[in-house]
C-alpha cells in the first residue's frame, strides 16, 4: 500500500463515499475534495469542504497510511498543518491532535474501498521483474486510449523542456538568439560531447558570434575555447586558428572549458567535434538571426533548407587537424538534422509560444508526423509489447516521457492508462 493510492482514492471519491462516518462516528459529507498539492510542502489537498455532522468545514485534508504517521512526520510540531480539517487514512492506530491539542477528525478508508479497485491496484504495483508495470496489459489498450494519452505526454514533455529554456532565457537577458546558439552548440555535440558543447556555449558570450563574420574568426572561437588548439601542430590551418584565437581570448578576456572534456574516441568521422564546430560556425556565419528564421517555420522541409550546412573548406579535406583524407563534402544529414528538430527546434518554439501567449501545439505535431519514429532500446521494448506502437517521432518521444516519468517511478495511479486498469473488470 501507497499514499498515492489514497490520494487516488481521495482524489476521485473512488470509494463509497455518500455514506462514510469518522472514526469518531460522525456523518461526513466530502462536498469538494480540494486541490491536489503534488509539489509543494504542506498538506496532501488544500481547500477542501466537507461536513461534520452538522458542520461545514473547509481548509485542509492529509493523508497516511496510518494515523500514527502524523506524528511520526512531526505535523503535531508545524503550523503548516494547524488547518487541516479531516485526516484520511488507510489504517486508523492512533487519534490524532493539531499543534493547539485539538483533535482532528480521521477518515478510515479501508472501511469504504472497493475490493476488486484494491486487488486491481495490487496486481499493478505489487509485481516484480517487470520492465513496466502494465507490461501483460500494454497490448490490450484502444487505439484512441493510447494515442490521446500520447499526446498529452508530449505536451507535458515540451513543458518539462520550457523549463531549462527559459532558465536559459533569464540567463541570458531575454535573448532568444543566444538561448538557441547554446541548445544548438549542445545537440551538435549528441551524446558523447553535449555537456561539454553545452559548457563551451556558455562560455562564449552571444554577443561576440554577432561581431564575428569570417569563418576563420568563428572556428578560431570555439576551437580555441574547446581547447583544441593547445598542441603544437606544423599544419598551416591549424597555426592560423591558433593564432586567430589568441588575439580573441585576449580582447574578450575569454576562458576556455575545462581541458580533455572534449571526446573523439568511439565517433564516427561524421561526428567528430571538429566536423560539428565547423559546421556549426558556418551556419552562423551565414545566418546571423538564426532565431528569426526558424521560430515560425511549420515544416520540415524548411527545417532541411535552414540547417543543411558544409563545413568550411579546410574541414572537407580533414576530419581532425594535421591528417589529411580524401576530399568529401560533409553536410548535415536529414537524419541529424531530424535530431535538431525533436531536441533543440520544436521545444524552442513551443517555449517562445508560450512566452508570447500564442500556443499552437498543431503545427508542431504536424512536424513531428512526419518524422519516423527515434530507434531506441527503449521505443523497441514499447513495440515489442503492442507491435508499432512508435510511428511517429511524437510517439517516440511521447513514449520516453511515459517510461521516465510513470513507468520508472511507479506513478500508475498518475498515468491515464493505469488508471484505466484500476478501473478495468479484469480479475
Amino acid at each position: 500500500m501507497k499514499e498515492d493510492f489514497l490520494h487516488y482514492l481521495w482524489k476521485f471519491k473512488k470509494f463509497s463515499f455518500l455514506n462514510v462516518f469518522t472514526t469518531q462516528g460522525e456523518k461526513l459529507e466530502i462536498l469538494n475534495s480540494g486541490w491536489h498539492n503534488t509539489e509543494n510542502s504542506g498538506p496532501d489537498f488544500f481547500n477542501a469542504k466537507i461536513k461534520i455532522g452538522n458542520q461545514l468545514w473547509a481548509g485542509n485534508v492529509e493523508i497516511h497510511i496510518n494515523s500514527s504517521h502524523w506524528y511520526a512526520h512531526q505535523h503535531e510540531q508545524d503550523a503548516a498543518y494547524d488547518n487541516v480539517i479531516l485526516h484520511v487514512v488507510w489504517e486508523h492506530d492512533v487519534e490524532v491532535f493539531r499543534s493547539d491539542k485539538s483533535e482532528i477528525a480521521t477518515l478510515q478508508l479501508k472501511d469504504y474501498c472497493n475490493l476488486s479497485l484494491l486487488k486491481n491496484y495490487e496486481n499493478l504495483l505489487n509485481s516484480t521483474q517487470k520492465w513496466i508495470n502494465c507490461e501483460k496489459d500494454f497490448f490490450a489498450f484502444k487505439d484512441f486510449q493510447l494515442h490521446n494519452w500520447l499526446e498529452k505526454l508530449y505536451i507535458q514533455r515540451l513543458e518539462t523542456k520550457s523549463i531549462l529554456i527559459f532558465e536559459k532565457l533569464k540567463e541570458t537577458d531575454n535573448d532568444w538568439e543566444a538561448v538557441l546558439f547554446q541548445l544548438l552548440l549542445k545537440n551538435f555535440g549528441l551524446n558523447k560531447n553535449g555537456a561539454a558543447f553545452l559548457e563551451l556555449a556558455q562560455s562564449i558570450p552571444f554577443s561576440i558570434i554577432r561581431k564575428l563574420e569570417s569563418t576563420l574568426q568563428l572556428e578560431a572561437l570555439v576551437m580555441g575555447q574547446a581547447n583544441l588548439l593547445i598542441e603544437n601542430k606544423e599544419d598551416v590551418y591549424y597555426q592560423q586558428l591558433k593564432k586567430e584565437y589568441q588575439y580573441l581570448k585576449h580582447k574578450f578576456s575569454l576562458t576556455p572549458i575545462c581541458q580533455n572534456s572534449i571526446h573523439f574516441f568511439r565517433l564516427r568521422p561524421s561526428n567528430f567535434p571538429t566536423i560539428r564546430l565547423s559546421q556549426l560556425m558556418q551556419l552562423y556565419k551565414e545566418n546571423q538571426h538564426l532565431f528569426s528564421q526558424v521560430k515560425d517555420v511549420k515544416s520540415l522541409e524548411e527545417f532541411y533548407t535552414i540547417f543543411k550546412v558544409n563545413t568550411s573548406d579546410y574541414w572537407q579535406t580533414h576530419y581532425s587537424f594535421g591528417k589529411e583524407s580524401k576530399k568529401l563534402a560533409k553536410n548535415t544529414t536529414k537524419s541529424f538534422i531530424n535530431l535538431l528538430v525533436i531536441n533543440t527546434l520544436l521545444p524552442l518554439q513551443f517555449a517562445y509560444q508560450k512566452y508570447i501567449g500564442k500556443e499552437n501545439v498543431d503545427d508542431l505535431f504536424t512536424v513531428l508526423k512526419e518524422l519516423k519514429a527515434e530507434e531506441n532500446s527503449i521505443i523497441k521494448k514499447f513495440n515489442n509489447l503492442r507491435k508499432d506502437t512508435a510511428k511517429t517521432a511524437l510517439d517516440s518521444q511521447a513514449l520516453l516521457q511515459l517510461k521516465s516519468f510513470y513507468c520508472d517511478k511507479n506513478k500508475c495511479l498518475q498515468c491515464e492508462l493505469g488508471v484505466s486498469l484500476l478501473q478495468s473488470t479484469r480479475s
